[in-house]
C-alpha cells in the first residue's frame, strides 16, 4: 500500500498525544504550582526511491513550560509562593528529591511539613518544626519560629527551605508528576532565590489557550483521517488499473 497512509497515521497519533497532554494541563488549570506539558515532535524523512518529499513525525518526550503562575494572597503562614524561577526539594515515596512550585505546606502530627504528603527539604534534611509553635518564612525560606505564648523575643531560626534552580532543558516529570532533573543528578541549591509567606502560586495553564488548542487538534486529526481515506481510495483506484 502507498506510504501516504503511514505519513497520515502518524500524523494522526501525534494528534492524540497532543490532545491528551492538553487535557491532562486543562484538568490541572486549579492545581496549584502545576507545570503544563508541551508536546514535542521532531519530522522523520521517509527513506527509499520516490519518497523524498514525505516525512513522518517522530515523538519526543513532552517538555515543561517553566513560565511562572500567578501569586495569590492567602496570608496562611506556612504557605510560600517563590518568586521568579526557583523549586522547593521534597522527597517522593521511594525517598528520592524531587520538586515543586506547589508551596502549600502543611504539618503533620509529629511536626513534620510536608507538600500532598511529601516530606519538605530544608537545609539539615526533613524539616521539623517544634510542638505548638508559630512558624512564618522570611524572603530567603528561613522558617522561624515563635513560641505560642506569642513572646516574639522568642522566635528563633530552625531551618531554611532548599530552593533550587534548575534550567529547563533539564526539567522532567516523573511518573507521578513531580518535577525531576532530567539527568538524574540532585539539583544544586540556589542562594538567590526568594519566596514571598503567606502566598500560593496559581497553574501556569490557560484554559482558554488549552481549549483553543484543543478544537485545533481535533481538527488537524479529522484532516489526518481524511488523508488516510484518501490513500486507501487512491491503493484501490490503482488496483482496479491493474486488474484490468
Amino acid at each position: 500500500m502507498d506510504r501516504l497512509i503511514y505519513t497520515a497515521l502518524s500524523g494522526a497519533t501525534h494528534s492524540l498525544m497532543e490532545q491528551q497532554i492538553s487535557a491532562n494541563n486543562l484538568a490541572n488549570v486549579n492545581t496549584g504550582g502545576f507545570r503544563s506539558d508541551i508536546a514535542l515532535s521532531q519530522s522523520d524523512q521517509v527513506q527509499g526511491r520516490g519518497f523524498a518529499t514525505r516525512f513522518m513525525s517522530a515523538e519526543n518526550q513532552s517538555g515543561i513550560n517553566d513560565s511562572t503562575g500567578i501569586p495569590e494572597k492567602t496570608d496562611r503562614p506556612l504557605d510560600v509562593a517563590i518568586s521568579g524561577k526557583g523549586y522547593i526539594a521534597v522527597l517522593d515515596s521511594s525517598g528520592n528529591e524531587v520538586y515543586t512550585r506547589n508551596g502549600n505546606i502543611q504539618q503533620n502530627d509529629q511536626g513534620q511539613l510536608t507538600i500532598n504528603g511529601h516530606p519538605v527539604l530544608g537545609d539539615n534534611g526533613p524539616i521539623i518544626l517544634p510542638p505548638n509553635a508559630m512558624a512564618s518564612f522570611g524572603s530567603d525560606g528561613t522558617l522561624s519560629v515563635t513560641p505560642d505564648d506569642g513572646d516574639v523575643k522568642g522566635t528563633m531560626d530552625v531551618d531554611r527551605l532548599k530552593l533550587v534552580d534548575i534550567p529547563v532543558n533539564n526539567l522532567a516529570k516523573n511518573p507521578e508528576g513531580m518535577l525531576v532533573t532530567a539527568n538524574g543528578a540532585p539539583a544544586g541549591v540556589d542562594e538567590d532565590i526568594k519566596v514571598s509567606g503567606g502566598y500560593l502560586e496559581s497553574s501556569n495553564v490557560s484554559a482558554i489557550g488549552e481549549m483553543m488548542a484543543s478544537i485545533s487538534l481535533n481538527r488537524q486529526f479529522e484532516s489526518q483521517i481524511k488523508m488516510m481515506k484518501a490513500a486507501e481510495d487512491l491503493s484501490d483506484y490503482g488496483n482496479r488499473l491493474l486488474e484490468g
